[in-house]
């Protein structure tokens, strides 16, 4: 059975988007994407939701 876990941060630079993605593959969940939510104001983005996926048995 496939299963996701979602990781939402606020914090959208290089080495917070490094540490979430080497802790959580480390785990032993394979990166599905990465989906930015932009500000209105800004070009940076305001957020990212990390989305990963792990095979498990039932």
């Amino acid at each position: 059975m496939l299963i996701y876990k979602v990781i939402e941060t606020s914090q959208v630079d290089d080495l917070s988007l490094e540490k979430i993605l080497n802790t959580w593959t480390q785990e032993g969940w394979q990166l599905e994407g990465i989906h930015f939510a932009m500000r209105e104001a800004s070009r940076r983005p305001g957020m990212a939701f990390v989305t990963f996926t792990r095979e498990e048995e039932e």
